[in-house]
């Protein structure tokens, strides 16, 4: 199933906003080497088609607060679809995982948990074990740095897509 409806400017536009985040109108065309104002109105156009979710800060916690970051895997009791939309409703409204995919495989979720203590994850996986989200068992990584953390190359992705 193709996805784009994109050409190779589109990607440039997009991956400038990846990297660099919001950009000044001349920023961005210099970045993607396309005259201010139809780059602008490219950028405007994607944001409209919904390719571009937000934008966020890359902030260095660790020197803002102390903080534990913990990687866990989940396996729920049962496949049943009302079993995964339990769980990952109750996931969604935990602030503390920061992120969650859905596996295929040996478990069915893994999810990243930042928390101010090691105490404080111990009390979501208790709160989570008590609630009713089917979980058969978890195992838990402690992260102690972290090596890499970046978006995909968006267009070395798209490229065999466009050709």
């Amino acid at each position: 199933m193709k996805k784009l409806g994109l050409d190779a400017t589109d990607i440039r536009i997009l991956g400038a906003v990846q990297q660099h985040g919001q950009l000044s109108k001349t920023r961005l065309a210099e970045l993607v080497n396309l005259s201010p104002t139809p780059c602008w109105a490219r950028l405007d156009r994607l944001k409209t088609a919904g390719y571009i979710r937000g934008y966020r800060a890359d902030l260095a916690l660790e020197r803002i607060v102390d903080f534990t970051q913990v990687i866990v895997t989940v396996s729920l009791s049962s496949h049943r679809q009302s079993e995964f939309d339990r769980f990952e409703d109750y996931i969604r409204k935990l602030d503390e995982v920061t992120d969650c995919i859905a596996t295929g495989g040996g478990m069915d979720y893994v999810m990243k948990v930042v928390t101010s203590s090691l105490a404080e994850f111990q009390a979501i996986m208790d709160m989570m074990r008590s609630s009713d989200l089917s979980i058969e068992r978890y195992m838990t990584y402690i992260a102690t740095h972290q090596v890499k953390a970046s978006q995909p190359n968006i267009a070395k992705l798209a490229g065999k897509a466009l050709k």
